[in-house]
């Protein structure tokens, strides 16, 4: 009895860590020949605009802020 409850409980944690395992090797790529290469770097995130009805735009440019001086004495914004 105590050897079906010993060789359960290993039989369950090799099966709920070989997950975490496979999570914590570092990625690995393959060309076209299925020979181990050197990843790529990630692309950059794009920000991807959508219309009203739910299509892909151009995503329209961001506002641009007005300069703002100030006054060197009072530290008071003032018209430039």
């Amino acid at each position: 009895m105590t050897l079906k409850i010993v060789s359960a409980l290993f039989a369950a944690s090799l099966f709920l860590g070989a997950p975490v395992m496979a999570l914590a090797a570092p990625a690995q790529c393959r060309d076209a020949h299925g020979k181990f290469i050197t990843c790529p770097p990630p692309k950059p995130i794009v920000a991807q605009c959508r219309d009203a009805h739910g299509k892909f735009i151009k995503c329209a440019p961001a506002p641009v802020k007005p300069k703002q001086c100030r006054d060197p004495k009072t530290g008071k914004f003032i018209k430039c």
